[in-house]
């Protein structure tokens, strides 16, 4: 199923250098997302094509970020998580020295409240921590924490998360008195999916001794829990988590980033698999439903920030960006397919 979702995309896009549209180059955000889940492919299924396609992009930009070595926005620096995972492979210094000089930048600085919106905790935080391990240098760690702290407590009225509903706030325009039809907090899924999915990478590159790996730990968890209590039946999850009116139906990205945590928790021995290993099989039955028998993935919601956009959101309907929403597929399918070949 993934491999045919993957065939679908690198055949519309053969050159992987090449431009999305007239406004956009290929190491934006979106395509850095697709990155991150090839690479989550290539980690289950390897297969030399694979790492050439990821190593051509990284080449046809000169192992570069959009908005150079200066950029503070995380979504600039998404590209690095896949330079870095590259660099892993085969470490030449080329590789990680733009992504490296940058962040170098941010962590030299006082600054740490950057991170105003909660996709970018997924877009830059996994970047900090493998840079943390492969220098050696706490500094990484302790700026990583430093900016997910302000957008947990600080940005907005009084921080992102809900204490008490264990969910994010996409950002400050849906702080409380926010509120969704039906009277609840407005949580979105894809932006919740994000930052499940950032605490879920930075687990499994951090130490057992990173000082707040605790705090992240317990914050996945208590998200966990609130995810799998608003599951849809049909093994989906709604574009507005707490409101099912809203917009409501079958929804592809948010689902597959909550499959990916839920699945790489239980493997890694942190969720239950008798509790979450049911609502796991739920959830990729719904995945692999929303693939076409040539690839094309159904249900994605385009880009945006709330459940209103990119609506109406249908198994046929083409997202103003494809590669984002393969690249959340590709991620959750991958740790399924290690939750279920151990």
């Amino acid at each position: 199923m993934l491999r045919r979702a993957n065939t679908y995309f690198t055949a519309k896009w053969p050159n992987p250098g090449q431009a999305i549209d007239s406004s956009h180059t290929s190491h934006i955000w979106t395509r850095a997302v697709y990155y991150e889940g090839l690479m989550a492919l290539y980690g289950v299924d390897p297969k030399p094509s694979d790492l050439s396609y990821a190593v051509d992009w990284a080449k046809s930009h000169n192992w570069g970020i959009v908005g150079g070595t200066s950029t503070r926005s995380a979504d600039n620096q998404c590209a690095g998580q896949t330079y870095l995972a590259l660099y892993e492979l085969d470490p030449q210094p080329e590789r990680i020295a733009d992504i490296k000089t940058d962040i170098d930048m941010v962590v030299a600085g006082t600054v740490v409240n950057d991170w105003t919106w909660i996709d970018a905790i997924q877009m830059a935080m996994p970047v900090f921590a493998k840079l943390g391990v492969i220098s050696g240098q706490a500094a990484y760690h302790a700026k990583m924490y430093a900016m997910y702290s302000s957008a947990k407590t600080s940005q907005g009225a009084a921080g992102f998360y809900s204490k008490s509903d264990h969910l994010w706030w996409r950002d400050a325009n849906y702080d409380p008195p926010y509120m969704e039809p039906n009277g609840k907090n407005c949580y979105w899924s894809r932006g919740n999916g994000w930052v499940f999915a950032a605490l879920t990478r930075v687990l499994d590159i951090i130490p057992e001794s990173e000082t707040h790996r605790s705090e992240y730990l317990a914050d996945f968890s208590a998200m966990a829990e609130a995810l799998l209590a608003v599951q849809r039946s049909d093994g989906f999850w709604n574009v507005s988590l707490q409101d099912p009116t809203h917009f409501g139906g079958p929804e592809l990205t948010g689902t597959s980033l909550f499959t990916y945590g839920m699945a790489w928790g239980v493997r890694k021995g942190i969720l239950p698999a008798a509790k979450y290993g049911p609502a796991i099989q739920h959830a990729w039955t719904a995945m692999a439903s929303a693939a076409h028998d040539d690839g094309f993935l159904g249900y994605v919601q385009g880009t945006g920030k709330e459940p209103a956009d990119g609506q109406p959101v249908t198994f046929d309907k083409q997202p103003n960006f494809e590669d984002f929403g393969l690249g959340c597929f590709l991620l959750g399918g991958s740790e399924v397919a290690r939750l279920a070949s151990p």
